[in-house]
């Protein structure tokens, strides 16, 4: 069905008509001007991520649905990045004519499949055409306790550096992505050529992308997870972190955010940086540096914090979370320790979406 059959409030009304409020704090959602939000003894936290088309995601390889589900777990992760609890999210799409209204409930299934993992209520947004491509914008909004808030710029020295997870294997899983999509293209380019020489139309070969062995990579690239579980441990653990960041840029650029941030330098070691195995044999095959990958591959979305150093006995018995180094004086910098004892000076390499941009 064309979406212009229907217009924006058949659509909205069509994507939100069974939806229930799951928190106290949601008085009144879709349906009015505004949504109504009560929160009398708690923080309010607000995020805001853009999603561009041909920017943050290529419809070649992943689903409307896993878009969907992507789009909500990147703006949840960062109230858990801020040791909150996440609550409601307003969705603000621009579609173009090549969307059905089908497309776009397959987008709301995902969005909502993320948002029931961890209670979380859609309260508003909005919907409006684009001619460019499909623009996705949420606000994701949340609550904690003011004494409970995690900043960037708490980290002291001495405190322990730990992070959730393994890293690098949403970067491999791209890698593994894009390689793909230009074989598949070079096929349909060849038959394209074939075609013309021969004056007939055109046929491609039926095309099975290689990922037997790798879908670690794509679950880790498709299908975001925030890490709400470690927030939870943590409480359990009677662990508060200092400084706290969710690993969507990649570890370096992180660390230097809270480095610089909370004024310290730090010392991490490259063989405590946890590496998943089919990350290391995924580049091991495009010739790429693991560590390299780890440290700046970025959208990993794992958790990123530092603990006063007091805390070791206890972080150790936290399932899934990595020691990975120390804070030191911001004089000494932020240092990267290989394998072989030697020291690096850590740089901010993780993605940047501005920097192909031309100056105006």
């Amino acid at each position: 069905m064309e979406i212009s059959k229907i217009g924006e409030f058949g659509l909205i009304d069509r994507l939100t008509k069974d939806i229930k409020p799951q928190n106290e704090s949601t008085k009144y959602g879709v349906g009015d001007d505004c949504a109504v939000l009560h929160y009398p003894d708690s923080e309010v936290l607000v995020t805001t991520d853009m999603l561009m088309e041909g920017v943050h995601f290529d419809l070649t390889y992943i689903s409307l649905q896993h878009l969907g589900y992507k789009s909500a777990m990147v703006n949840i992760s960062d109230i858990f990045a801020m040791n909150g609890t996440p609550r409601q999210i307003t969705v603000s799409m621009a579609v173009s004519k090549r969307f059905s209204v089908e497309d776009i409930e397959l987008f709301y299934s995902g969005l909502r499949m993320a948002c029931d993992k961890w209670g979380v209520d859609i309260v508003g947004g909005d919907t409006t055409s684009s001619y460019t491509g499909l623009a996705i914008s949420i606000t994701c909004i949340g609550e904690a306790r003011k004494e409970d808030i995690v900043y960037r710029n708490g980290a002291r020295e001495t405190d322990l550096v730990c992070v959730s997870g393994d890293l690098g294997a949403a970067y491999m899983g791209l890698q593994l992505l894009e390689r793909e999509k230009t074989v598949y293209y070079q096929m349909v380019e060849e038959a394209k050529r074939k075609a013309s020489s021969n004056s007939t139309n055109i046929s491609i070969p039926d095309f099975q992308p290689d990922f037997s062995g790798k879908e670690y990579l794509l679950q880790r690239q498709l299908k975001t997870e925030a890490r709400g579980d470690i927030i939870q441990r943590l409480r359990q653990a009677g662990i508060r972190p200092t400084a706290m960041m969710d690993i969507s840029d990649g570890l370096s650029s992180e660390l230097m955010h809270i480095c610089n941030q909370s004024h310290v330098g730090c010392r991490i070691f490259e063989k405590q940086i946890p590496i998943d195995y089919q990350t290391a044999v995924m580049a091991e095959e495009l010739n790429m540096n693991v560590t390299t990958c780890a440290l700046n591959g970025g959208e990993d979305y794992e958790l990123l914090f530092t603990i006063p150093i007091g805390d070791h006995e206890k972080i150790q018995a936290v399932e899934d979370v990595k020691l990975i180094g120390h804070i030191t004086k911001e004089s000494l910098g932020c240092q990267l320790v290989t394998r072989d004892n030697q020291e690096f000076e850590l740089k901010a390499q993780g993605w940047n979406p501005l920097s192909n941009m031309s100056d105006k």
